[in-house]
């Protein structure tokens, strides 16, 4: 059996990423799970996620959700959900203005392709400087990538 791995999308935009999957699930369960910060660590590949520290049982629109997380150094943001389409795309965003987006494209025969996009792209100066001291741009891809490869056996289970 081969490994399942998630493609990195070459992205024309500086200081943003892609990833995408094709998940054998209905788009509907891809998205209560995207929808659940509560669940976001479950399906984290980059590990900087400890805990969901306060979130609705299901995020919308205007939603604002905590985590507990630790890049370099321990820390908690608060995060703001910016897009929300039902089964289609949510996307959060917080202080530092980069954005998180799951977009969700059915594919027909019970396939979604689910991909995962970073947008970093008209941050702050302080914002970029963060990215930098914490070479996050060199590693989100990577991140991304296994992220999804998570949610997609999540999913599939």
């Amino acid at each position: 059996m081969s490994e399942v791995r998630a493609e990195i999308l070459n992205v024309a935009f500086p200081n943003t990423a892609a990833a995408r999957i094709i998940i054998n699930a209905p788009a509907s369960k891809i998205f209560n799970l995207l929808a659940d910060a509560r669940a976001h660590s479950s399906f984290d590949g980059s590990e900087t996620i400890r805990k969901s520290l306060s979130a609705p049982s299901r995020l919308f629109l205007g939603a604002k959700f905590s985590m507990a997380m630790n890049i370099k150094i321990p820390y908690r943001i608060t995060n703001t959900v910016v897009a929300f389409e039902e089964n289609k795309k949510i996307t959060w965003c917080h202080l530092m203005k980069w954005t998180w987006s799951y977009e969700l494209q059915e594919l027909g025969n019970g396939q979604v392709q689910v991909t995962e996009i970073f947008d970093a792209s008209s941050v702050p100066g302080y914002a970029a400087w963060w990215l930098r001291k914490t070479e996050s741009l060199a590693r989100n891809p990577k991140w991304m990538a296994k992220s999804l490869v998570r949610l997609k056996a999540i999913c599939e289970a």
